[in-house]
């Protein structure tokens, strides 16, 4: 077998760190359009002078190495569930060794649920202050346009959601050259001014950032929740690292990422420190007349390439809950024929197309935007951390385990510094992320919880599978030709449909197969192992199909694979049934959840994909029965 050679490797490594650059870090890459200027001149404004600003640039510069460059790249990366991160990928790891049903689990599922639920809020601000303080830059060049930044603003998110639908296959092969060039002019912009005072780089010493936190104690506090936005994205390291690997995020980030921030804060900070009224927008006067105009449309092409990510990032986390029964099924499209990581969710997208107009109209600058800009990120900071605690060290010896969790310790200590900080933000706005995360957590609590209490209600009364068919060969019934492929989603009980099917109809089919698709606590399942197929009697088989909580269920697909691995089960389109459940969710006199949450349930039961349309089953073969539940 021939091994890849080292230039090769070397080769497709670098291509991985570049293609990593326009998706991992669109969001951090561009919080220098706004973060420094938000800290000195936002809602709480300093006066320009050497301590404060070398202040906050050492409280940006130790965040960026304990959090981003410590907690994330070096410690958080090593959380792999086969190669898949994220909070959902970091909960399912979690689960794996707690007792299902448990409080354990239960905690477990809710501060994982409760992260993921945190990003739909961050998903609506991050394009709206990303473009909107990019787009801001034309007051520098000329004060003419000043009152149309805002529908300019609206038009470029309205035409970046309205191309999700054809994806991102022909436009992603763009964006890692583009923020390469991005992140250069972020660095030259930054050297500029440093070249011109490079004191400013004393500010690296952490003793000013005490010093600051020890004479300005509940100012900096509070400010600290303008130094997280310099953090904003952090969560994309790990979100994203199934798609380019641990090694290509570390490499981006340490060659390309982190220099260039770093040399465009302090960058900042010396203009500011030669001319304190560049404060009203230090990014944009840092570059010369003449590439002012340039620099505005650089930096609206990555505030969309940030936004694009954010977006994907939302149907990639909708889509990770549909598969682990916390969000009801919804209609998923494949916008590439090679990468399966590529979705497009419409519900997901218009929805949140409307939440960022809104806001956009609503705040009108990237300045009250900031004020809400935060919460949500370091909360999910927060929830990270914890799951953390759960997964890291299980392999390592005792004293290394030790030394894990101290540090560990100090860093979630950090993110409750910054966690608070940014629970000051809620009245000037952090609610709107608060409220979305909770409306969307009690949503997919709520699915979870109602799934259970509906299985355990069907179950209620079921017939052993096993016994059932004994009686049904003994005494069969009249027999009809072809196949009937029974869904459902217990294997040792009767499935529903086939007892209304012989009670009506008082007939079987030739084969009759169960057939059962769970989900796996982890991202993808070999497909070598996906699908069991049981002999239950002459004419009925079982199947368990099993997918990972990052792959999309067809049946056709399992079908074709039950027929390769057992050529004897050949399932003929126009002779093949399919048998459904449909429950229709009522309240009972005595419901086992408060009203409005089995209210909540029943629309959401009623509104979900059909399982034809999730499953990809022939509609023409379908045959559904219907039946009442309490719950």
């Amino acid at each position: 077998m021939s091994h890849p050679s080292p230039t090769g490797r070397e080769s497709s490594l670098a291509a991985m760190s570049l293609a990593a650059l326009g998706v991992v870090y669109g969001d951090i890459g561009t919080s220098p359009l706004y973060t420094l200027k938000e800290c000195l001149n936002g809602h709480y404004p300093l006066e320009i002078i050497q301590e404060n600003v070398f202040g906050m640039l050492s409280l940006i510069f130790w965040g960026l190495i304990l959090v981003v460059s410590l907690k994330y790249v070096i410690i958080i990366l090593r959380a792999d569930n086969r190669g898949e991160g994220g909070v959902l990928s970091l909960m399912a790891l979690a689960l794996q060794k707690a007792k299902p049903g448990s409080r354990k689990a239960l905690l477990i599922a809710a501060a994982g649920i409760f992260g993921a639920a945190l990003f739909y809020g961050d998903s609506m601000i991050t394009p709206a202050i990303s473009v909107l303080s990019a787009l801001e830059g034309i007051g520098i060049v000329s004060h003419t346009l000043d009152p149309y930044i805002i529908y300019i603003t609206i038009g470029v998110l309205v035409a970046l959601f309205m191309i999700q639908s054809r994806g991102t296959a022909t436009v992603g092969k763009l964006f890692g050259p583009v923020m390469l060039l991005w992140f250069f002019v972020l660095g030259a912009l930054g050297l500029m001014q440093i070249i011109k005072n490079p004191g400013v780089l004393a500010a690296m010493n952490p003793v000013h950032a005490l010093r600051f936190a020890e004479y300005h104690s509940v100012q900096a506090f509070v400010l600290l929740g303008a130094v997280v936005l310099a953090l904003t994205g952090a969560e994309a390291l790990y979100a994203d690292m199934g798609h380019f690997g641990r090694p290509a995020i570390r490499r981006a980030w340490f060659i390309f990422v982190l220099p260039s921030l770093v040399l465009n804060y302090f960058g900042q900070g010396a203009l500011l420190l030669r001319d304190p009224s560049a404060i009203k927008n230090p990014f944009f006067l840092m570059a010369p007349d003449w590439g002012l105009v340039p620099l505005v449309v650089l930096a609206t092409v990555a505030t969309v390439i940030a936004s694009q990510a954010v977006i994907s990032g939302a149907f990639s986390v909708t889509k990770q809950a549909i598969q682990l029964g916390f969000c009801p099924r919804m209609n998923i499209e494949h916008t590439s024929e090679t990468e399966i990581g590529q979705i497009y969710l419409p519900q997901v997208n218009w929805a949140l197309l409307v939440s960022v107009i809104v806001l956009v109209l609503v705040a009108g600058s990237s300045t009250k935007l900031a004020a809400a800009y935060g919460f949500a990120v370091t909360c999910t900071m927060v929830m990270t951390t914890l799951l953390a605690f759960m997964v890291l060290g299980r392999t390592l010896s005792k004293a290394r385990r030790v030394v894990l969790w101290f540090v560990l310790s100090v860093l979630f200590l950090i993110d409750l510094l910054l966690f608070s900080a940014n629970v000051l933000k809620v009245p000037d706005g952090g609610w709107l992320p608060l409220v979305v995360g909770l409306a969307s957590f009690t949503v997919m609590m709520t699915w979870h919880r109602g799934r259970s209490l509906l299985g355990d209600k069907l179950h209620e009364g079921e017939l052993p599978l096993a016994g059932f068919i004994e009686s049904l060969e003994a005494s069969p019934p009249q027999r009809v030709e072809g196949v009937a492929i029974f869904m459902t989603g217990s294997t040792d009980s009767v499935p529903h449909a086939l007892l209304h099917n012989l009670k009506h109809n008082k007939v079987l089919h030739e084969q009759v197969v169960f057939l059962t698709v769970t989900t796996a606590d982890i991202p993808f399942v070999p497909r070598r192992e996906r699908v069991v197929i049981r002999r239950l009697g002459q004419t009925f088989h079982q199947i368990i199909a099993t997918y990972g909580f990052k792959e999309e269920p067809q049946v056709p697909e399992i079908l074709a694979q039950v027929e390769e691995l057992q050529p004897e089960l050949h399932f003929e389109p126009m002779e093949t049934s399919y048998f459904l459940s449909r429950e229709t969710i009522v309240q009972g006199k005595h419901p086992a959840i408060s009203r409005w949450r089995g209210w909540l349930f029943s629309i959401m039961a009623r509104n979900s994909v059909r399982a034809t349309q999730y499953f990809k089953i022939p509609p023409n073969r379908v045959v559904e029965m219907g039946t009442q539940v309490e719950i």
